[in-house]
């Protein structure tokens, strides 16, 4: 099912219906433009890493737990992750598209060159797309990521717009003990590292202990330019 289409979101089910509504919380906010922008910190640059998908999956959504029309969903902790896209001064960019990757339950990326690579989770998308509307809105159905050996549990992101890279990063668990060991997230000041953790927390009434996650990407761009 391609979640890019809004009829797709009409006929989800109850666990996609309610992205919409995360979605819809996010458009709220960001309905005030400018709203916390003396508060806001740009997010900050971080490598892409070696495993950017070096071959596309045939269904490049931004429901990363199940291919295709599969049934059976991808091993490990369900979470939704979503946010917004903002300029400088806390305004929404739409038409952003935004791209994450991460690598499986087992520590396995999409990637020819993976580590783990026997034991990848073949049900895992590895990689999805989503590109913002009016609101400056994305979102994503994945899983809590999770550590491998050197690397802090992390999921990386990338921004581009008509064809213009904005932005590479990578966004990280709060509160993980192995942020204080990963030398890429040891590399920034406190106040970048804080722009770049998301607190994953239990969805209220959920039936199968799915997660969210909400983290906005702020970019150095100007209103003009948004």
């Amino acid at each position: 099912m391609n979640l890019l289409n809004p009829k797709s979101f009409e006929r989800a089910d109850e666990g996609r219906r309610r992205l919409v509504r995360l979605g819809a919380l996010a458009t709220l906010f960001s309905a005030r433009p400018g709203a916390w922008a003396g508060e806001l910190a740009r997010t900050p640059a971080q490598t892409e890493g070696p495993f950017f998908p070096d071959r596309l999956p045939l269904d490049t959504d931004n429901d990363l737990l199940a291919i295709g029309d599969a049934s059976t969903f991808a091993d490990g902790e369900p979470a939704w992750f979503s946010g917004r896209v903002l300029d400088a001064a806390g305004g929404p960019v739409r038409g952003a598209l935004v791209e994450i990757w991460q690598c499986d339950a087992h520590g396995a990326y999409l990637h020819s060159g993976s580590g783990n690579a026997e034991r990848r989770d073949g049900r895992f998308q590895g990689y999805g797309r989503f590109v913002t509307g009016l609101a400056g809105t994305w979102g994503f159905r994945t899983i809590k990521p999770v550590p491998y050996p050197g690397r802090s549990p992390h999921i990386h992101v990338k921004v581009t717009r008509g064809g213009t890279h904005l932005l590479t990063t990578q966004c990280y668990v709060k509160g993980h003990p192995g942020n204080g060991r990963d030398g890429i997230f040891r590399g920034l000041s406190p106040e970048q590292a804080a722009a770049v953790v998301a607190d994953f927390v239990p969805v209220e009434g959920s039936r199968i202990g799915e997660l969210a996650a909400s983290w906005d990407i702020v970019l150095g761009l100007t209103p003009a330019d948004g």
